[in-house]
């Protein structure tokens, strides 16, 4: 046999095992299986209740015994226009503004701790913990801890303005001011699960843009509008959307610190189903408010899966 001849290679031993194809339970019998515990809690505790609201709505419901409720079709969605004390359309009024100085507010604080808080250091890394803490509290807690503070007489709030020479309030006791005490609250109390949300997207954005520029001769304020600001847009789309869905959804600080007063000042629509519902026990008109609502969280919802998906698929 010639050398130069090559001997054919040996097959390679197979083992005795053989590979299962994966299964799809989406496509089995077994997968309705799996998914049926979630499924029926989230019937239970999402779906009935919300079909139960969208029946209740129609009727002059009568609690103790439904035998003798009257139905009224869509006369307790006509009723929301009507005056009365306190009025739909005032508490939507009082409800966009609390959510606008959330939005607002809340977007900017965050956004401004976020950038500081990324710089890092061994003090500012124990910040973040100390940003985020208020949010980790029971709103019910710290709610009725904020109204001590804001008390006109021996609260701490007065107590710094007229340290710094400056006029006392009587806040939640005043029409004017109590809204902006919640308010006060409010962004004490959120803005450090949106500062964490800012700081995840602060930690994927590139720095070489940002050092490029700088050897360009931008500015700070160019750089920050041009490249962060414009590599962030999303995450801020996010923040902004989700911050109005639940401030549109507020209620425990409304009810701890100011219930709904004074003169309804601070009666937004999440009080006023409250107050309808519970209060007055018109549960009809109440569930006709909480379903205006539950659509308008629906509508905010939409707007952040659309505008979330699009400018995310814009960064591709």
């Amino acid at each position: 046999m010639s050398a130069l001849a090559t001997t054919a290679p040996e097959p390679a031993v197979r083992s005795g095992r053989t590979r299962r194809p994966v299964r799809d339970f989406r496509r089995s019998p077994w997968g309705l299986a799996y998914s049926a515990p979630a499924v029926l809690i989230f019937a239970l505790f999402i779906i009935i209740p919300t079909g139960y609201t969208f029946y209740v709505s129609l009727w002059h419901w009568q609690s103790a015994d439904p035998a003798y409720s009257k139905f009224l079709g869509v006369k307790n969605y006509t009723r929301l226009f009507e005056q009365g004390s306190p009025s739909f359309l005032g508490s939507f009024a009082h409800s966009l503004y609390f959510a606008s100085a959330m939005v607002v507010g809340g977007t900017a604080i965050s956004l401004g701790c976020a950038l500081l808080l990324q710089r890092g250091g061994r003090l500012l890394n124990t910040s973040r913990l100390a940003v985020y803490m208020p949010h980790a509290t029971p709103v019910i807690a710290t709610s009725m801890a904020w109204v001590w503070i804001f008390d006109p007489q021996f609260g701490l709030a007065n107590w710094a303005l007229r340290s710094a020479g400056l006029p006392t309030s009587a806040w939640l006791s005043s029409s004017g001011a109590a809204m902006p005490a919640v308010i006060v609250y409010s962004l004490w109390h959120e803005v450090g699960f949106t500062t964490v949300i800012f700081l995840g997207g602060l930690a994927v954005i590139s720095d070489e843009l940002g050092e490029a520029a700088q050897v360009d001769g931008c500015t700070p304020w160019q750089e920050f509008w041009h490249i962060t600001w414009a590599q962030l847009r999303p995450v801020v789309t996010f923040v902004v959307l989700l911050t109005t869905i639940t401030s549109l959804q507020a209620f425990t600080q409304f009810y701890e610190m100011a219930q709904g007063g004074p003169d309804n000042a601070t009666t937004t629509l999440s009080y006023l189903i409250f107050y309808e519902a519970i209060s007055l026990a018109d549960d009809g008109y109440g569930a006709a408010i909480a379903v205006v609502l539950f659509f308008i969280t629906v509508f905010f919802t939409l707007v952040r899966r659309r505008t979330t998906s699009s400018e995310s698929a814009g960064l591709y």
